[in-house]
């Protein structure tokens, strides 16, 4: 299989002297097509600091990170914005859904940064929640909805450009027990249909549905295990 992202001596290093503080200390970390890890680690473990530079949020102080065949360090500022909006789908905690506009137009908006008309990204935005078992919903604004359909409209804006990356950043903690348990199910089914997935969590039985358990501590991987559940399965 093909690298996504691959990152070698990976330091992040805020300030300086001796008030720097070195939120990642040196992370070596591959990712191949079609993986579904989950990053865990305790509070102020660097799972952040990781997260904003895997989503390109963020440049390393040392290492190298390529992602998709690109050395982000050397991206521009345009060359940066135009691999979020197309090579990575993010997903956050929060939602970040805008009221007042539709799901569909939620949906929509990473196809109208990235110039697609507007027949192909009504065509492609519907589809997108249609995978998500939204359609019948998009017209609906996002205080309508559910937290867990929230979710899904979300997931369906990360999908909707083809990312080569699923990016989510605690995806189901806003969520109550139930619709957590669907959220993961849909990652699941995202998973068995070959999507490349990298979820940051510090909860167990969310790490618990991904096929690679990475763990990281002060900065530095301190852990990197293949998951215990069956190949191919899906949980309930």
């Amino acid at each position: 299989m093909s690298l996504v992202l691959q990152l070698d001596g990976i330091q992040q290093v805020y300030g300086t002297g001796e008030a720097a503080v070195h939120a990642l200390r040196g992370i070596d970390l591959a990712v191949e097509a079609g993986d579904y890890v989950a990053i865990m680690g305790p509070s102020g473990s660097g799972k952040s600091t990781l997260m904003n530079l895997l989503g390109c949020l963020d440049i390393a102080s040392h290492g190298t990170y390529s992602l998709a065949g690109h050395d982000v360090a050397t991206l521009t500022e345009n060359e940066l914005a135009t691999v979020r909006n197309k090579e990575i789908g993010f997903i956050f905690q929060s939602f970040n859904l805008i009221a007042r506009m539709s799901a569909l137009a939620n949906v929509e908006l990473p196809l109208i940064y990235g110039r697609v008309s507007r027949g192909e990204r009504r065509t492609r935005a519907l589809a997108a929640l249609e995978s998500v078992g939204l359609a019948a919903r998009s017209g609906h604004e996002p205080q309508e909805l559910s937290g867990g359909q929230q979710q899904r409209v979300a997931i369906a804006r990360a999908l909707v450009t083809g990312p080569t990356l699923i990016l989510a950043d605690e995806p189901t903690g806003n969520l109550d027990n139930e619709s957590t348990d669907d959220i993961l199910g849909l990652f699941d089914t995202l998973a068995a249909e070959g999507k490349t997935i990298v979820i940051i969590t510090h909860e167990d039985h969310v790490a618990a549905r991904a096929h690679r358990v990475i763990t990281i501590s002060d900065g530095l991987v301190v852990g990197d295990r293949l998951s215990a559940r069956p190949a191919g399965a899906v949980l309930a």
